[in-house]
């Protein structure tokens, strides 16, 4: 049995290069960056083509123009059941807005015990920015994980105008 072609194209962005897969059908795969935790790298035998990736770049291009706040392209990230729903749940949260992993686990229906797995189910999200995991904070608000570093994660909230609080720092324990 032959594994469908994947179709990969690279693309510069205000968040650095970004690689982008599709399959055969245009649907795309993935979105990494470099230094991604879990990210994507080019393997042998994908074929480089950027024609499966003209309309994500158009709306990636207006998205970072501050003039698209929903991405309208055929996505298919495959993983387990878990992992799906909570990626669905992802597309939800509205742009310019957060969200907390203890109401993406409410949303789909997994208990309080199971923020943990959420989290690792978004943190595997392979559709960085068009599927907006960035959106998570932590239960209090302030920035948490994110496979693309918690720089690029400041820079795409800033860019939909979200408000992010950090809490102040713990003081030192003393000893």
């Amino acid at each position: 049995m032959t594994t469908p072609a994947t179709y990969w194209h690279e693309t510069d962005s205000p968040v650095g290069r970004l690689l982008l897969t599709a399959g055969p059908d245009g649907a795309i795969t993935s979105l990494s960056v470099p230094g991604q935790k879990g990210g994507r790298s080019v393997q042998d035998g994908w074929l480089h083509d950027a024609g499966p990736f003209r309309a994500v770049e158009e709306q990636l291009a207006a998205y970072f123009a501050g003039e698209l706040t929903e991405f309208r392209l055929p996505l298919r990230a495959e993983g387990t059941a878990f992992r799906e729903r909570v990626w669905a749940a992802l597309d939800d949260v509205p742009y310019g807005a957060t969200t907390t992993y203890g109401r993406i686990a409410a949303r789909i229906g997994a208990s309080r015990p199971a923020v943990r797995a959420v989290g690792g189910a978004i943190g595997a999200n392979p559709l960085l920015i068009l599927r907006p995991c960035h959106r998570v904070v932590g239960a209090d608000g302030s920035l948490t994980g994110y496979a693309g570093g918690l720089e690029r994660k400041t820079r795409l909230l800033a860019l939909e105008g979200a408000t992010v609080s950090r809490p102040a720092p713990l003081p030192a324990t003393p000893r």
